[in-house]
């Protein structure tokens, strides 16, 4: 199995929650105090020693002090969604993965400025989006054009999308040059697709040219001959009438399916060989 297929198979697995709204007081743990580590009363809850409600406490970065230093009162542990903590500073928090927190060494005691925050809270949004974007793969691979459609869908700005599509690549996760030769194919062998139908796809999907013709030219000629002469077989028996209109039906119906002339006539040749029809090897390109 290649790489990008070994990385494709983590995905997943590495699905990370993000905000959801609301949450009750029995939601979260506090993991900053040294009791939350003893053995507790089953009759005593976790959050039995909040000094403040949600609704007292400002979430927004907007509404943090300038030019003061922040020390963090709390690390409550969110149970939803996962790995997901609020960092609480007094009467202010924001909330943080749990890759974030301990890369800034979020604990309890540390001190933190404005400035500093803003810089987290950007690199929580590109754990957000990273997020997002592994979902998003979970259910199917997909380009890297793909991706940054579906994550400027959901709000994230361009360069929160340019990271994460970086992060992306660098795991092994996204390969367009590895995604289109994989489609090209399959696409020609099992779907009975000719390169030209391919080659209109993977443009829609964001696929730069050099990668299409690289796809492209792995597929041989004989595979694309192959597909073409099984449904040029499938359409001839299926229809009717004159000869003549059998055969522009049968062509036209493998170059609507993306087939080239030179391939078509191929076929159409073989076909009459097959059936001992005459006529067969004099198709027109229409």
């Amino acid at each position: 199995m290649s790489t990008w297929g070994q990385s494709r198979r983590k995905v997943a697995g590495r699905r990370d929650g993000v905000n959801s709204g609301e949450r009750r007081e029995d939601e979260i743990v506090d993991i900053s105090d040294e009791a939350f580590w003893e053995p507790r009363p089953r009759d005593i809850g976790w959050d039995s020693k909040r000094e403040k409600t949600e609704e007292e406490v400002s979430a927004g970065l907007d509404a943090f002090p300038e030019d003061t230093e922040l020390e963090i009162t709390s690390v409550l542990m969110l149970k939803r969604p996962k790995h997901r903590y609020r960092i609480s500073f007094g009467a202010y928090a924001l909330e943080v993965h749990e890759d974030v927190m301990i890369k800034y060494r979020m604990i309890k005691g540390a001190v933190f400025t404005k400035e500093e925050l803003e810089e987290i809270v950007a690199a929580d949004e590109r754990q957000q989006g990273y997020a997002d974007a592994l979902k998003y793969l979970s259910l199917k691979p997909r380009t890297t054009y793909e991706i940054a459609l579906r994550l400027g869908e959901k709000g994230w700005g361009e360069e929160t999308i340019q990271d994460v599509l970086t992060r992306l690549q660098s795991e092994g996760y996204v390969n367009d040059a590895a995604y289109a030769q994989e489609w090209a194919s399959q696409r020609v062998k099992l779907r009975g697709k000719g390169k030209l139908w391919v080659k209109h796809e993977l443009r829609q999907k964001g696929i730069s040219k050099a990668y299409i013709e690289e796809a492209l030219g792995e597929v041989s000629e004989e595979d694309e001959f192959e597909s073409a002469l099984q449904l040029g077989m499938k359409k001839w028996r299926s229809t009717t009438g004159e000869l003549l209109d059998r055969k522009r039906k049968t062509g036209a119906f493998l170059q609507r399916r993306g087939y080239s002339g030179s391939v078509v006539s191929r076929v159409m040749r073989e076909l009459g060989n097959r059936e001992e029809m005459h006529g067969m090897d004099e198709w027109d390109e229409e």
